[in-house]
């Protein structure tokens, strides 16, 4: 799709979907972008915001409504609406809270924009793609979650600075769930077509040890709990990473991102858990079969149990 007639709807104007507005704008990923809120002040204020810099981006037009006529006609739908937690809540009643409220917010979308490619981007995105795709009847290729392109972004960051590259040289994947049982393919990591467990910095010392892996690992993991303490919520990275999955579908680019899709785990059953896949204009196109050692495969396995059995306890699966 040529980006003058492509048009992106992002439900949910806070600051994920705020900032992925603006990521998407300044690298002029579509010609006509929508936030939907119910929120009309809110929605109203963000879209008149993102339109009075227009001249300093790539020309579009930005529009705001708490109707949600303002999707019709989308090319991608990008979901980042989640419930708010309350006091008291837990984690676990604030995710039964997010499934409850995609259960309104998808059929209305559905109904004006049927044949855009819908990317989840709300928590815990792997259960709530999976629910949203069971509830939906939509095609797998064509619903999918963000799952873990931002997990693969930290750890490629994290990577880069170990071993002072550009981390556009750095190429490795984080797998399985967007969350704590996320597994980190070190098998398959290179730089620059080097191993990474062969990767030597200029005296001639391996950079990448067991202890460094885990270090890394660990710090991957715990990066978003880090960021929400010290500024209450993680929107940059995410919002990037958001509108490059956005990109890699409305330029048919048959990128290979860590998405959360569809899968029927062998001894689990189904779930929604991130591996490797092509995405372009129709959404996933195939997965890609990765090399994978032992640990890797075990780690991968509980992961999908993990998300299995929180998707079970939510009535989701």
């Amino acid at each position: 799709m040529e980006p003058k007639t492509s048009k992106v709807s992002i439900i949910g104007a806070g600051a994920v979907g705020a900032t992925l507005a603006y990521a998407g704008l300044m690298r002029g990923f579509a010609r006509t972008v929508a936030l939907y809120d119910i929120n009309k002040a809110k929605v109203e204020a963000e879209a008149l915001d993102l339109a009075q810099g227009i001249q300093f981006m790539n020309e579009a037009k930005v529009i705001g409504s708490d109707q949600v006529d303002v999707c019709a006609d989308s090319d991608v739908v990008v979901i980042t609406a989640g419930a708010k937690q309350q006091p008291g809540q837990s984690r676990l009643e604030l995710a039964e809270a997010t499934i409850g409220l995609m259960d309104k917010i998808i059929p209305p979308l559905i109904e004006v924009s049927p044949n855009a490619v819908y990317i989840l981007v709300t928590n815990p995105v792997d259960v709530v793609t999976y629910a949203a795709l069971k509830k939906s009847g939509m095609s797998p290729q064509q619903m999918f979650g963000s799952g873990t392109v931002l997990d693969s972004s930290r750890l490629r960051h994290q990577i880069a600075v170990e071993c002072d590259v550009a981390v556009s040289n750095v190429h490795a994947y984080i797998a399985g769930e967007h969350g704590d049982s996320e597994v980190a393919l070190w098998s398959s990591a290179s730089i620059g077509g080097v191993k990474l467990q062969d990767w030597h910095d200029a005296d001639g010392r391996v950079v990448m040890t067991p202890e460094v892996q885990e270090r890394i690992h660990r710090d991957v993991t715990r990066s978003a709990y880090k960021i929400i303490e010290g500024k209450g919520a993680t929107n940059y990275a995410i919002g990037v990473a958001g509108a490059r999955i956005v990109e890699a579908v409305l330029q048919d680019q048959n990128r290979v991102l860590p998405v959360s899709t569809l899968i029927d785990y062998p001894g689990v059953g189904e779930v929604c858990m991130s591996l490797p896949a092509v995405v372009g204009r129709s959404g996933i196109k195939h997965r890609v079969d990765l090399p994978l050692d032992d640990a890797e495969r075990a780690g991968l396995e509980a992961s999908a149990r993990s998300i299995r059995e929180v998707a079970e306890r939510f009535g989701a699966a």
